[in-house]
């Protein structure tokens, strides 16, 4: 499996991993996958225009960052290869990790999170509901994660998150309801920061050509990790 090597400046800047099959990015905070707004920029226009003088210029979002959430974004370059990925990510077989700062810490140090979530479209915004009265709502989407405190510093902690569902605002919201809310995360009560504080640091998965178990980290870019990271 040849990777394809073309230099550019968004290449250098963003681009992980690249091969005929699969495409890897390091999606900064603030940057959009994906957005119908005409005059905005976003990580799907940015790499459709840098793969359309290729012979391949197919390309499928595999998962997606809400636009504040920095970290690791799969592309696909085939039909097949998106119904490969795409399988793996509906089966739970493709693994997302996160890295997240909450304040305060969690109570519980690290425990299974299973919600049921409703999403308000009309304000952007998803909430918790009890579980007893889950199936009397239609839109309720049941929530799992694990989280890991690894550090605490004062009233901070750094957390480790595996998803195990992919729901709208879901790590911001169970984190929320654990009142542990993310720094930054103003929408759900967290304390105000320059960035949201949460990465997309890990995805693995199954090459859809070779079978390969294919692995990607990066550390987070925002600053308020630092402290953290340093040790």
């Amino acid at each position: 499996m040849k990777q394809l090597q073309r230099k550019t400046e968004f290449s250098k800047e963003f681009i992980i991993y690249e091969d005929n099959a699969v495409l890897v990015c390091h999606k900064p905070s603030g940057l959009a996958v994906q957005t119908r707004q005409v005059a905005q920029k976003d990580l799907e226009s940015i790499l459709k225009t840098y793969v359309s003088s290729s012979q391949s210029p197919y390309l499928a979002i595999i998962n997606r960052l809400d636009q504040p959430v920095e970290g690791l974004v799969l592309f696909a370059r085939t039909p097949k290869a998106a119904a490969c990925l795409t399988s793996q990510l509906d089966n739970h077989t493709l693994e997302k990790g996160y890295l997240a700062i909450t304040s305060p810490a969690p109570a519980v140090p690290a425990q299974t999170l299973i919600d049921y979530l409703v999403r308000d479209g009309r304000h952007n915004r998803s909430f918790v509901i009890d579980s007893a009265h889950a199936s009397d709502l239609h839109n309720a989407k049941r929530a799992e994660l694990y989280y890991q405190t690894l550090q605490v510093k004062d009233t901070q902690a750094l957390v480790k998150i595996t998803l195990k569902t992919g729901r709208h605002h879901q790590i911001r919201v169970q984190m929320a309801n654990q009142k542990a809310p993310l720094l930054g995360d103003t929408k759900y009560g967290g304390l105000k920061n320059t960035c949201l504080c949460l990465c997309s640091h890990r995805l693995a998965f199954l090459h859809p050509v070779s079978n390969t178990f294919m692995e990607f980290t990066v550390p987070p870019k925002n600053p308020a990790f630092s402290p953290f990271l340093s040790e």
